[in-house]
């Protein structure tokens, strides 16, 4: 009784002891970058009632934890900084100090796999390992949970870690040569290309989870009060049809056969949303890179909600971070072959990306199916995709109206006489091909190609009679060759084609 009784005694003080524990959130650690102007929030937990104070860019505030244990302090909005600088977070019988704190953007990455693609594994790498040092840029790169584990069980060690609280572990680093081969190659390249053109520290978070679907970043509470997508988030994950079958494969081999519904998994509708979006709500970014879709893209009922799933995922990070115009810039899917994946409907889901471009604001899409690789789903030029990603924001969120931000995109397709003429945005000063080759990838029909000629900023393609639709790009590994005079790729797009008034 005296062993039990001393036992129970101390848990409760170790209970006590956690509970004591003067917390920040888990995004705050040495060598982070914060927002720059946008307003600063601190938060975390602490004991109720009891004060924590901090002393942050000259100014000390103080507040009182609530009875639910939650801190927050708010600082005002700050200017960029490239000189590192101290926070010191106090309470009466702690002190925490951040080293290394740097003031300028944060761009959030997420995705699935080919977000995750490491530097070290990048087409690039050999050619810019030499140059990894950037003390402007940071990554908040952790590692997850179950992380290169497909096809066989977890370990109880890894079930263990599928909460939210311990999905996610991992703190800010400074690029060099240790941290940046393990970084997102998209989120390297990108951060220092901004970096570079605005001169301004660029921290990077990457939450992306090799393939996770889109359902798994969307808040669960979103898709329940949604009237269609609520059927996602009903019942056991793991036997709901409403979602991909191939990651209700995986997660069935993961989880060993366990049909207990509430077991969570990174490819659960909203984990990936609770255990690393949720979290970091409070801490202000300046936009969203996003790369994903493979693991939404093999059924042809999956291409056609994508789209409508997207935008409700943005529209509700948009209102849950208090930023309407919050600039989200993604990656259409690139091209392969079908002889060994299931990109049968890769033409249709580019075109869906293409349309969603069009119908949500602050929205950039980067063509990658030019770099492509006909019998890899993750191919290993990344550089070329983040360049493109970088120059939507220049063009959209840093307002450098002198580059061209895209690809040339179809505005309208007329039928006069015994020709269709297609009109283009973002032709720059002309369309092309690379090296003067013949025009490809243009049909009526989705399948058989058929001759189109460039006149200037159009295309021209001769037909006996109206057809309803003109079809580019329109096979899962695309050989289609339109550029516009940056050599900017032409997404794949089906369109209506319209007779002259």
């Amino acid at each position: 009784m005296f062993l039990k009784n001393l036992a129970l005694l101390f848990a409760v003080l170790i209970h006590f002891t956690l509970q004591a524990q003067l917390k920040l959130g888990k995004i705050f650690s040495d060598n982070m970058v914060i927002q720059q102007n946008k307003p600063v929030v601190f938060y975390g937990k602490y004991l109720p009632g009891e004060e924590v104070s901090i002393r942050f860019s000259s100014e000390n505030k103080t507040t009182t934890a609530k009875a639910d244990s939650t801190w927050e302090i708010n600082f005002p909005p700050q200017k960029a900084n490239n000189n590192p600088q101290e926070i010191y977070i106090s309470s009466n019988k702690e002190n925490i100090k951040l080293k290394n704190i740097l003031i300028g953007d944060v761009w959030l990455c997420i995705g699935q796999s080919n977000m995750e693609f490491t530097l070290s594994s990048e087409k690039h790498y050999n050619a810019e390992s030499p140059n990894l040092n950037h003390p402007l840029i940071r990554f908040f790169n952790p590692v997850y949970a179950g992380k290169n584990i497909y096809g066989k069980a977890f370990t109880d060690s890894i079930l263990t870690n599928l909460n939210e609280n311990d999905f996610f572990k991992g703190n800010w680093e400074n690029c060099n040569k240790s941290s940046a081969p393990s970084m997102s190659a998209i989120g390297y390249y990108f951060a220092k290309i901004i970096s570079e053109d605005q001169q301004i520290p660029i921290g990077i978070i990457n939450l992306s989870i090799g393939g996770a679907p889109i359902e798994s970043f969307i808040n669960t509470e979103t898709l329940l009060s949604h009237p269609v997508f609520k059927t996602k988030a009903i019942g056991n994950w793991l036997e709901n049809t409403y979602l991909p079958v191939w990651i209700r494969e995986r997660g069935k081999q993961n989880l060993a056969g366990n049909s207990d519904e509430n077991l969570n998994h990174a490819y659960k509708p909203g984990f990936a949303y609770q255990s690393g979006i949720a979290p970091i709500i409070q801490f202000p970014v300046a936009g969203i890179l996003w790369y994903q879709g493979e693991s939404n893209a093999q059924e042809i009922e999956r291409v056609l909600e994508y789209k409508d799933l997207q935008k409700l995922m943005v529209d509700d990070y948009r209102k849950t971070w208090n930023s309407p115009e919050l600039p989200f810039y993604y990656v259409q899917l690139s091209s392969i072959d079908t002889l060994h994946y299931r990109s049968h409907y890769w033409p249709e889901f580019r075109n869906e990306q293409r349309i969603f471009l069009y119908e949500t604001k602050n929205t950039g899409m980067a063509v990658s199916s030019d770099v492509g690789n006909k019998n890899d789903v993750h191919p290993a030029d990344k550089k070329t995709i983040a360049e493109r990603l970088a120059k939507w924001a220049k063009y959209d969120y840093y307002g450098n109206r002198n580059i061209l931000p895209s690809g040339p995109l179809p505005v309208e397709a007329i039928f006069s006489g015994e020709k269709i003429i297609l009109k283009f945005e973002y032709t720059g000063s002309g369309l092309k091909t690379a090296g003067m080759e013949s025009l490809r990838g243009f049909s009526i029909d989705g399948i058989k190609e058929i001759p189109a000629v460039i006149k200037g900023h159009t295309i021209e393609i001769e037909v006996n009679e109206k057809p309803e639709f003109i079809y580019y790009g329109w096979k899962p590994f695309s050989d289609a060759n339109l550029l516009n005079s940056e050599i900017l790729p032409a997404s794949t797009f089906r369109v209506k084609v319209q007779s002259d008034k």
